[in-house]
């Protein structure tokens, strides 16, 4: 619980302050409209540490790893849901997944898949991902699914995490994935849905700023997903990130972005297979 304090209202060079240091840490570029957002999301935090401005909270955060990655916590926007974008899951189990089939069945390519999930926000589309791969997929196969979820914020990873969601969140997963992933939650648990072990087995998080400028992510993926979080970049930022995350994409891997995003405006080595999905070329270079 917090005091009921009456925080002093920002001042135009406290936002700018804000705007500033925001946009410097996690790539996210605040417009002017947007200060009413910021003071919503951030005085909450203000009063939790017994403070009456926000000039103090700036002070509370420089030099304060720890409180920086609350103010983050607070400022990230994290909407999502179970197989959000449905035509890219419908893309990934009718065009690659056979693909994938075909190459593995003549030895053209290994039984190891390996995605990566840029801004996993709480953890609706890695692990929507691992029910359609490893139903696909078996691993009485040989097949050997691999998620790599990470996000700025560690709260949302947290709550990704524990893998648990209000039993309404169920609605957008298809009900034989539900049946065979998917647990319900009783007695003290009701009403609520939970991810069963042989998914989120496949899934591993961790925290990833992606306006680093060198991601610590190891070796190559067939899919990188980075949806819906580079709309919040300015110009220059989401194309080095662009750039960054193509580094780590496998010749012929797919890349995924949001319904609102395209690469129709930057100079990169993907192709286009259908709006929001890109290809690798077959002979790219790390």
């Amino acid at each position: 619980m917090y005091m009921n304090i009456d925080i002093k209202p920002i001042t135009p060079r406290q936002f700018r302050q804000f705007q500033e240091l925001i946009r410097k840490e996690a790539g996210i570029q605040l417009a002017d409209i947007k200060q009413a957002l910021l003071v919503h999301r951030l005085s909450r935090r203000v009063r939790d540490l017994n403070l009456d401005s926000f000039g103090d909270y700036y002070e509370q955060i420089e030099g304060n790893p720890s409180e920086l990655q609350q103010m983050l916590n607070c400022i990230c926007t994290n909407e999502t849901q179970f197989f959000r974008e449905p035509y890219q899951f419908d893309f990934i189990r009718d065009v690659l997944i056979p693909d994938w089939k075909r190459k593995a069945a003549i030895g053209s390519m290994s039984r190891n898949i390996r995605a990566w999930c840029a801004a996993c926000s709480t953890g609706e589309e890695p692990y929507s991902l691992a029910m359609l791969l490893l139903e696909a997929l078996p691993q009485t196969e040989g097949w050997n699914i691999e998620i790599l979820a990470t996000d700025i914020s560690t709260r949302v990873l947290n709550h990704a995490t524990e893998a648990v969601w209000p039993i309404e969140k169920a609605d957008s997963i298809p009900g034989h994935l539900l049946k065979r992933f998917c647990l319900k939650g009783y007695g003290s648990q009701s009403g609520k849905m939970m991810i069963g072990k042989e998914a989120s087995s496949v899934v591993r998080f961790a925290r990833l700023n992606l306006n680093e400028h060198r991601y610590p992510a190891t070796g190559k993926f067939q899919m990188i997903f980075c949806r819906n979080a580079l709309i919040y970049f300015g110009t220059e930022d989401r194309q080095r990130v662009i750039h960054q995350l193509l580094q780590h994409l496998e010749p012929s891997g797919y890349f995924f972005l949001g319904h609102a995003e395209s690469l129709s405006s930057m100079s990169v080595s993907v192709h286009v297979v259908k709006p929001t999905i890109y290809k690798m070329p077959e002979n790219e270079e790390s």
